[in-house]
């Protein structure tokens, strides 16, 4: 009986994701995922969020050019930095999911951003994410810092 129950439940949720990724919408000016946010106000650029960021964080608005996004649920987007390197955003808890065809899109993000430690299995895990080979996987050595911004809404602008 525990196994049909477990079946019955893994079924359940494999349901639930797969209707909740069919409801992301579309990547268009003026989509919102997460919580409600406007583009209005001072959004930096996510080239200068290193240098606003007091005492290792920074709460606020972002603006970039997304550049990637997570594969595997859509929880995760890179944004574009000026040095061709890139900011990691994901969304609070999981909270909300983006699309495929946001890369090349133009976003705000709401929330905060900190300096983490992000070690070589979670470096490894979001290559993983985001399809890359395993022998680009296998290259990932070591943990390094990285700024993280954790949004509570993406907003998209162009």
């Amino acid at each position: 009986m525990k196994k049909i129950l477990f079946s019955a439940f893994i079924l359940f949720a494999m349901g639930a994701a797969a209707q909740e990724a069919s409801e992301i919408k579309p990547a268009a000016k003026g989509v919102v995922y997460g919580e409600s946010i406007t583009a209005e106000g001072a959004a930096i650029k996510a080239a200068e969020l290193e240098s606003k960021m007091s005492n290792g964080s920074y709460e606020g608005k972002v603006t970039g050019k997304v550049t990637e996004v997570c594969k595997a649920m859509g929880c995760w987007i890179r944004i574009e930095k000026a040095d061709g390197s890139s900011l990691m955003v994901k969304s609070k808890d999981h909270a909300f999911f983006m699309p495929q065809d946001l890369v090349g899109k133009t976003v705000v993000v709401e929330g905060s951003a900190t300096i983490k430690e992000v070690s070589e299995e979670k470096r490894r895990h979001f290559a993983e994410d985001a399809g890359k080979s395993k022998e680009e996987i296998k290259k990932i050595k070591g943990s390094e810092q990285q700024v993280q911004f954790v949004a509570r809404g993406v907003q998209v602008v162009e």
